[in-house]
């Protein structure tokens, strides 16, 4: 696997989780807080803690892609997974 191909899937990897980790940990809007701040959504996050959200991703994109990165290089293929296997080739 090449360098380029690796920070590819991870990036891929990285902002899939981002969208899958955004919503976790949002517990009231700025309508529901009471305090919508000027030029800002209503619906929007009474505190987002992006640094946090960001951190949290990079730990589990980094976890994922290493396992990925452990099955492509060990040499498992379909093949090896016997219900995956098609009963003619068995």
């Amino acid at each position: 696997m090449s360098v380029v191909f690796a920070v590819a899937v991870y990036f891929m990897i990285w902002w899939i989780v981002l969208f899958a980790i955004l919503p976790f940990g949002i517990h009231r809007s700025q309508e529901e807080a009471g305090e919508v701040l000027p030029g800002s959504e209503p619906s929007a996050p009474e505190r987002p803690r992006f640094l946090r959200v960001i951190i949290l991703t990079t730990l589990v994109a980094t976890s994922i892609f290493a396992g990925y990165f452990w099955l492509r290089n060990s040499g498992v293929t379909l093949a090896d997974i016997p219900f995956l296997t098609p009963p003619s080739m068995r």
